[in-house]
Formats: C-alpha cells, structure tokens, sequence
C-alpha cells in the first residue's frame, strides 16, 4: 500500500457502509477521517483541510443536501462526492444544485468509489494548477481560473468547480461541438451511459448563470445527439 497525503471526510450514518469505506479508502493510502452525522460532519468539513469529503444525503441532525450548500459556501474548490439510495434524476438535480460535485447511488462497488475518488482528486489538482495557464477569453465570455469565476460582458458569475472544468473545455473548443463523451473524459476522467445524466444537469447549472433567457440562449448550445457547443459572441440582453 502506498501512502499519500490526500486527507479525505467521510460523512454517514450507517456504521456498517462507512466502516466498509473508511477501512477499504485507507488500505488505497489515503488518510480518513468520519463523522457519524450531518452537524458532525459540516464541523468537521469547516474546521480542517481536506481534499474530498464523501457525503450521505438522508442523515440525522443534517441532510447530506443542507452540509453540501453550507460547505460549499465556506470552502468553494473542495471536491464533494454524494453517496446514497436516492437515485432519481431529481435527486441527483437537488445534490449538484447544492454543489456536489460527483454522485453515487448505494449499494456501490468499492472500486467505482475508488475510481471517483481519484478522479475528483485529479481534477482538483489540475484546478489548482490552472494559474499557469493563459486565461480564456472568446467573444463577451472570459474565465478566470483562480477565482473560478466567469466574466459574462464584464459581469462577474461565480461558478462550481465542475462548472468552470466545462466552460474551460468549452471554452478550448469555441464554435465547435463537444460531444458528451469528451466532457466526461476531460472533465470527469471517465464516463458511462449512466453518466450523460451528471453532465446535463451541471451542463443545465451552468445554463442558468451564463444566459439570460435558458429556453433561448445565446452562448451555450444543446447539440441533439451529439452534445454542446459554445458560441461565445451573443449579445446578452437585459
């Protein structure tokens, strides 16, 4: 087993699922810290430095979904991986609006945890190295990757780590369609059929803060069957 200084939370009420996983992410060399509850684990999140916390949704004390926003707004570029039995499309929409950044149903396998863990992780790390890398700019659209926000006709829009990560590949391809399979490799690291799902609903986050009118936008484009593409010289309209 090899050792490594990634600090990771895990955050869930059932013993027997988080003992599983504080025992199995520890033998793949990270170090794990747990809480047993939602009010634990937001104490825990905002009182120490960690680089990925996994998080249950149906917990006493706090749902999953109420740490997620209050985490999100203290600490903004921590990677938050949400594991649980809900499973719907609603459900999955309700935990990336509050800011999770990747989504597991339960029962799970160990290694598709393992796989989602590191691949959080490198994308946290290829965030925090985005500052050597020229800032974008295309039409009335400019990214800023040390603040992780957007600059829309000079009006600033804070974005989601995983939120910037699309614009930024967007962003590389300008006037051009990125299909679904692209996003999930450059921004994810790996994709399934399951997974088109994630990237449409932070495709639809995204929407939302960049296009005055969603239902007709001006920047960010569905491309039926294929996926997205950006065209950043729209003029926004008040």
């Amino acid at each position: 087993m090899q050792k490594n200084n990634k600090r990771l939370l895990i955050v869930d009420d059932d013993k027997q699922i988080r003992e599983l996983l504080v025992f199995d992410i520890a033998q793949s060399g990270y170090l794990v810290d747990c809480a047993i509850d939602g009010q634990e684990g937001l104490k825990k999140a905002l009182e120490n430095n960690y680089d990925l916390i996994l998080l249950d949704v149906m917990m006493p004390k706090m749902n999953g979904y109420d740490v997620c926003k209050n985490i999100r707004i203290a600490k903004p570029n921590i990677p938050i991986l949400m594991l649980t039995a809900k499973g719907t499309i609603e459900d999955k929409t309700q935990g990336f609006d509050c800011g999770a950044d990747d989504y597991l149903i339960k029962p799970f396998e160990i290694q598709e945890v393992l796989l989602r863990i590191r691949a959080l992780l490198r994308r946290g790390e290829s965030s925090q190295e985005q500052d050597v890398k020229e800032v974008l700019r295309a039409g009335d659209i400019e990214i800023l990757p040390d603040s992780l926000e957007a600059l829309i006709l000079d009006k600033k829009v804070k974005l989601t780590p995983t939120e910037f990560e699309i614009l930024y590949c967007l962003m590389q391809h300008v006037n051009s369609p990125v299909t679904l399979a692209t996003l999930l490799d450059e921004v994810w690291g790996y994709g399934s059929d399951e997974d088109v799902r994630m990237v449409r609903v932070h495709v639809g986050g995204l929407r939302q803060k960049i296009e005055i009118n969603t239902r007709e936008p001006k920047y960010l484009h569905t491309i039926v069957n294929v996926g997205y593409k950006l065209t950043p010289f729209g003029p926004l309209e008040e």
